[in-house]
Formats: C-alpha cells, structure tokens, sequence
C-alpha cells in the first residue's frame, strides 16, 4: 500500500506545479492519467461507479467529487481540492490536498491552513487502543473552535484491496466511542471543512457536491496505517 501511496503524493505534488490562472481542471485529469500510467499504476476513480475521470477537482464551493472539464478555468484566488487515487498491485493509495490558485483572500488562506492542521490532529488519534471516533472529535473540536463546520454527509473509510472498505471514518464523533483500532487497519482520513454552514448538495451531475450557501469548502486527506508504535502516513511526502 506505501508504493501506491507515493505514487499518489508524487502526481499530487507534480498537479501543484500546474495549479495556475489559466489552466483547465481536465488539463490537471489529463496529467494525472498520464503519470499514473507512467509511475506503473492505474487511476482508482476513473470507472467507479461511474465516475468519469481521473481526479476530483473541486473549485471554490465545491466540497467534493467534482468533474474536470475543459470549461472550468481556474483564476487567481481561487481555491481548488484535487483528490486522487490509484490502485497498484491491487492495493489503493487515497490522498486529496486543496491549493490555492495565485494570490489568495486571507479568509481563504485560514480555511485551508485550519482543514489542513484538523486533518493532522485527526492523525494523532489513529493509534492502537483508541477507539475510531477520536479521530473525528479532534477534528470538529477544532475547527468549529474556529467558526468552520464539518460536513456530515461525506466520511473517512478504510482502504486496502478496495477503495472503500469498512469502517466508515466520520471527521466528527463523540471521543471514546467507536470500534478500538488495532494494528494493521489502514484508513483514509478526510476532513472536508467548510467556511459556512455544514449543509451540502449534490449538482445535477450527480456528482459534485457544493456548499449549500455558496461559501468556500476545503478538503485534505491521507491513507493512514495503524501500526503497533502509532501510525504512518502511507501518502506522505516523498
């Protein structure tokens, strides 16, 4: 699952370097099929239950599972969750991170470093003998501590020979409840914080999944392995 996993971070880290005014988000899908295709592994969404690309880019508003499209040109100040997959050697590597597209708002800039530092204090709570919604408590504690709310309708899973396994992983939870995690579980936390309230829906598509008042969402992950000493990060930098 590590191989996958680096395969993930490195096509993620590459997709920063393209994130600019001016790009299209299916440039990003087409690059990321690319590399996947080069780093010897196979894109985990493209076919799932339909899905039709690559990447989940998801702009401003939108949480997650947006479509890439050659209409959608991102601008400066934009904000944009690339969330990426791959299967290799039958095993799944799951890692989403959002960018910031040119100059960014400062209100925008906090959401992301506040989502992102949420996803990392979740982390800290995926090891052996806690139980499975600590890891949810620590990320709601903290960011509605910051005046963002924590979308309920979409989760953290496990991860392993498919991409969605058992347990679901919510990035809210009451501490102390839950199954207890054990060594050898695998599970891809995701927190998806938004600026406003927490409701979402879902576009016409099928897929894409906005906030219902318009404001921003941010969204970062990682596949997470309990090991005996604590954890490690399977789509951790390279």
């Amino acid at each position: 699952m590590k191989r996958a996993g680096q395969v993930v971070s490195r096509v993620l880290l590459e997709i920063e370097e393209l994130i600019k005014p001016g790009a299209t988000t299916a440039d990003l899908d087409l690059f990321a099929q690319t590399r996947t295709k080069e780093l010897g592994a196979k894109p985990a969404f493209k076919g799932y239950h339909g899905f039709p690309a690559t990447l989940c880019v998801s702009v401003n508003e939108e949480v997650v599972h947006g479509i890439p499209s050659k209409k959608r040109v991102l601008k400066e100040g934009d904000i944009v969750g690339v969330d990426f997959g791959v299967v290799m050697d039958g095993w799944f590597g799951d890692s989403a991170k959002t960018f910031a597209v040119g100059r960014i708002s400062e209100d925008a800039r906090k959401l992301l470093e506040i989502t992102e530092k949420s996803l990392y204090l979740g982390i800290e709570q995926a090891k052996p003998g806690n139980n499975l919604f600590d890891i949810g408590h620590a990320v709601q504690n903290f960011v509605e501590s910051h005046g963002y709310s924590v979308v309920r309708e979409f989760v953290g899973h496990g991860i392993g020979r498919s991409l969605h396994e058992d347990p679901q992983v919510p990035n809210f939870g009451i501490k102390g409840k839950g199954m207890v995690l054990k060594p050898g579980m695998v599970i891809a936390i995701e927190p998806m914080i938004n600026a406003g309230k927490p409701e979402v829906r879902v576009l016409a598509d099928g897929w894409t999944a906005v906030t219902v008042d318009k404001r921003l969402s941010a969204h970062f992950e990682h596949t997470v392995a309990i090991t005996e000493s604590g954890n490690e990060i399977l789509t951790g930098s390279i």
